[in-house]
């Protein structure tokens, strides 16, 4: 439960910041994505940054229960494919991505479950 507690006090506020970020500044943040997409270099990196993530999530927090705790394994998991996907199909991440910029509310709803998971993982990690 210790790993738990910290990994939802480490997750929860990183997410809850970033969902902040990304509606006080919609417009931005898909100029951002889109650079993004555009970028090999930073598209590589970012594969490199998040994959290790995830599998230290894994490998520390590899938890399938029914309750919370099982966000968390989650977001691991969804880093390590994250990861091994901007490694070996950067194309297809580029036209996913592209894609899902086409949405209009793509920004808003993006936003809103990085807030609300981040409300939840502060949720019970500091207050629970």
């Amino acid at each position: 439960m210790q790993t738990s507690l910290f990994l939802a006090r480490l997750i929860g506020p990183v997410m809850l910041v970033v969902g902040l970020a990304v509606f006080a500044n919609l417009r931005r943040f898909r100029d951002i994505a889109e650079e993004f997409l555009a970028s090999r270099a930073l598209m590589f990196l970012s594969g490199l940054a998040i994959m290790p993530v995830g599998v230290a999530i894994v490998l520390k927090h590899n938890i399938w229960t029914a309750d919370w705790r099982v966000l968390i394994t989650i977001v691991g998991w969804l880093n390590v494919v994250s990861g091994v996907l901007r490694l070996f199909g950067p194309l297809f991440v580029v036209r996913a991505g592209h894609a899902i910029l086409k949405q209009p509310y793509f920004t808003s709803v993006a936003a809103a479950i990085w807030v609300v998971f981040g409300l939840l993982f502060c949720f019970f990690g500091y207050l629970r």
